[in-house]
């Protein structure tokens, strides 16, 4: 068992975080006297969706300071009103965890503003795995903690996919057509990292294109993906204004598109490389609490930048290459966006497979598992 790098808190919390990453096994271990409702449970769910005042008559006598545990809280968003009324009126702390966020916006989330911390959990990162991260592993199957623990982490992927369009979407009841999302679900995959084109992805996976954004909405919901928007250079022209998709695991990313029996191929080097290393850095500016918000920056003359985050000093812009060499030509983009933030307080990373680290021109390039042990030490926000 890895030990995980999210803090335990110090009063309620949110907890969400695609299937499979591990919050049941982390609040387990981080509050093993806690009394747990498992939501997961049907003849529970069932029970307190119909009569959600049970949770406040059931839990009114505990001790002021005292910790609940409510699992897969989405599944009974009404029990967010008790939650509320027990940790103002009886001072309870909750741990609430989830693996969708579209339930718990409409049923009142925002009841908990101020009461409760909202955080994620991740995939294992390479700091929690040490010794045991292979970034060409970490590639072909991505780094949820059963698909790096099972003995056939194969098996195990295809089946997260399916249970996924199974549990999260037919069972949640979250779209009308489930054969059009399946369809969606797999176009989505393939264009994993790229900029998007809502009436290309229509097309090819045969839903109308008013259609593509309320799939795109429900894998942010269900957190099995996430939007990445472009960087506005307030001096610069002709700016590429689409929004980058990107999947949160380059295992599960791989299984949507049936790429798991092959070794990762040149075409899907680069997205799942962007993927692992962009999943690495939102881990850290969650676990720290930091929270600068990331983007990319390309312009129409092909110049680009694959993140870019304003952090407390000024500006962090990271390159990402699927390259086992780095050439000068990468550094175009980098060169640009410092001219324009200012060269003394952007810091200026390209990333890579190769195996040596090098200063070329004003960038620091470094083989993509030194970045991110540089990551974690903290050493990339300036």
């Amino acid at each position: 068992m890895y030990a995980r790098l999210l803090p335990t808190p110090a009063r309620s919390i949110l907890l969400l975080g695609p299937r499979g990453t591990g919050k049941s096994t982390w609040i387990q271990n981080r509050f093993p006297e806690a009394l747990s409702y498992d939501l997961l449970d049907a003849g529970e769910s069932i029970r307190l969706n119909r009569n959600p005042n049970a949770l406040f008559d059931e839990l009114r006598g505990l001790q002021s300071g005292t910790w609940v545990v409510i699992d897969e809280i989405q599944k009974a968003p009404a029990l967010l009103d008790q939650v509320h009324r027990l940790m103002g009126a009886n001072g309870l702390n909750f741990v609430l965890s989830g693996s969708s966020a579209r339930k718990l916006r409409r049923g009142g989330v925002n009841l908990l503003a101020g009461r409760a911390v909202s955080t994620e959990l991740y995939p294992l990162v390479s700091e929690e795995l040490g010794a045991d991260f292979n970034v060409e592993r970490s590639l072909r199957l991505g780094s949820l903690p059963m698909a790096v623990t099972e003995p056939n982490a194969q098996d195990y992927l295809r089946t997260y996919a399916q249970t996924y369009l199974d549990q999260e979407i037919r069972a949640e009841a979250l779209t009308r057509n489930f054969a059009g999302f399946a369809r969606f679900l797999e176009v989505a995959a393939r264009q994993n990292g790229q900029t998007t084109n809502a009436s290309a992805i229509a097309r090819d996976a045969g839903v109308a294109r008013a259609t593509v954004q309320s799939h795109f909405d429900l894998l942010v919901d269900t957190l099995i993906g996430y939007w990445l928007p472009p960087w506005k250079l307030k001096a610069a022209n002709k700016q590429v204004s689409h929004r980058k998709f990107y999947l949160f695991d380059c295992g599960v990313a791989r299984a949507l598109v049936d790429r798991l029996p092959y070794p990762v191929g040149d075409e899907e080097r680069g997205s799942l490389l962007e993927t692992l290393i962009l999943g690495e850095m939102r881990a850290h500016l969650a676990y720290t609490g930091l929270r600068y918000p990331l983007h990319f920056w390309r312009n129409h003359n092909g110049a680009e930048v694959d993140v870019i985050a304003e952090t407390a000093t000024g500006h962090t812009a990271v390159e990402i290459k699927a390259s086992q060499r780095w050439e000068r030509r990468f550094n175009r983009g980098l060169h640009l966006v410092r001219s324009q933030l200012g060269a003394s307080s952007t810091g200026c990373f390209g990333v890579y497979l190769g195996e040596r680290e090098a200063w070329i021109d004003d960038v620091r390039v470094l083989p993509a598992r030194d970045f991110l042990q540089r990551l974690w030490q903290g050493g990339v926000w300036g």
